[in-house]
């Protein structure tokens, strides 16, 4: 089986506090990469509390950014008629850069009959939920081949997109 990870496609992070004029590029690669995917897709949706600024992760970053149930937390419209046009997904609420949860649900799926192939990720923010997920996964699950679809990524800045990817290919996830 094939799994393919749609990280954090939000308002927030493609046109609204935390968007870039990059985000927005690549929608439509990630909405034609769900589409034409032919496997599980899992998307995560960044979550946080309204008290966002009082975590530690708000007063690195005091930008308020996808407060559960508000616009900018919502995935984008485009990307979620991409999700709901597959027969097999799932969206995955996490609170921090990369979802435990995530790296749990791959690998019960990876103990079934029916073992993971490769892992594929796309989204947003390459230089923060990006990795963290895929190093996350790569821990999880180390003999599965992972690789990151870096045309339907984007980073807080170009430069820390690229840093991303190059780390990520120091940890022998595949950049593509």
């Amino acid at each position: 089986m094939n799994i393919l990870i749609v990280v954090d496609m939000q308002k927030d992070f493609i046109d609204g506090s935390l968007g870039t004029k990059e985000a927005v590029t690549i929608v439509p690669d990630v909405v034609e990469k769900i589409r034409k995917f032919d496997g599980k897709v899992i998307a995560t949706r960044d979550t946080h509390a309204e008290n966002y600024l009082e975590s530690a992760e708000g007063k690195h970053l005091p930008v308020v950014h996808c407060v559960k149930d508000t616009p900018g937390w919502q995935i984008n419209g485009e990307v979620e008629e991409a999700l709901r046009s597959k027969s097999e997904f799932m969206v995955i609420d996490k609170p921090t850069f990369g979802s435990v949860e995530l790296g749990e649900y791959v690998k019960q799926l990876n103990d079934t009959a029916e073992p993971v192939e490769k892992i594929t990720l796309v989204g947003l923010c390459t230089d923060i939920c990006v990795i963290s997920n895929a190093l996350l996964l790569k821990a999880y699950l180390p003999e599965v081949p992972i690789e990151v679809d870096i045309s339907c990524c984007a980073g807080v800045t170009p430069q820390s997109h690229e840093q991303a990817a190059e780390a990520m290919k120091m940890c022998q996830i595949e950049i593509v």
